[in-house]
């Protein structure tokens, strides 16, 4: 079993370099002994995670919406599911939007272009910008790149807005905003825009989002 871990492992490897390791998953928790990860990393294909005898880890996949609790054993990351070795496995399918992954970095800067012509003090424009995404938690995980102050602010109503300075004491591993923890909570059915220095998105929080912290691959905005 050692040698066909291996070859499934080379065989990732080169079906992912050209796309130079492109993440497909991101850890959402980890506990025990794990080697080759750590809590909130993102993960490529092809990446192998080697878990003590009572050790577990829990994977989302970004575009299958598939999320893996696996303990023990070994795991080979795959591009839309895990291949594992020694390992119990529960696999379910979560809410997520599958497009997100795709959203590049030049999308989002391009957004924070796109400005809302004054009409009165307190008024927007009637039509509101399409959103990039779809949320299915209440409250975002938003992985944010560098300090300052994150604005979330709802557009298709009037009246719903958060400021939220980034401190590196409120991040998780450095990078990620997570509102659940901070207790905030956002509308379901609501269209949003985030922003952070020269970056936004808009996003939409779907109509039967859950409340608190949810799978974090249903509502992780990466800024």
């Amino acid at each position: 079993m050692k040698s066909l871990i291996g070859a499934v492992v080379g065989v990732f490897g080169l079906a992912t370099s050209a796309a130079a390791q492109v993440p497909v998953a991101i850890v959402e928790d980890l506990q025990g002994k794990v080697v080759g990860v750590e809590f909130m990393d993102y993960v490529a294909p092809g990446k192998v995670i080697k878990l003590g005898p009572k050790a577990s880890v829990v994977l989302g996949y970004m575009k299958s919406c598939w999320r893996e609790t696996i303990t023990g054993g070994t795991v080979v990351v795959g591009e839309e599911q895990s291949m594992v070795h020694l390992s119990e496995i529960q696999r379910a399918k979560v809410a997520c939007d599958a497009n997100a992954v795709q959203l590049s970095d030049r999308e989002a800067s391009q957004s924070a272009a796109t400005t809302f012509r004054a009409m009165t003090p307190g008024q927007r424009e009637a039509i509101p910008p399409s959103p990039q995404l779809t949320l299915y938690g209440l409250s975002p995980i938003v992985e944010v790149k560098g300090g300052g102050t994150l604005i979330i602010e709802r557009i298709d109503v009037q009246g719903e807005r958060y400021t939220l300075p980034i401190e590196s004491k409120s991040l998780q591993r450095g990078k990620f905003y997570d509102l659940a923890k901070a207790g905030k909570s956002l509308t379901a059915g609501g269209i949003y825009t985030a922003t952070l220095g020269s970056r936004r998105m808009t996003f939409r929080v779907d109509s039967g989002a859950a409340a608190g912290s949810t799978p974090i691959v249903g509502r992780l905005l990466r800024l």
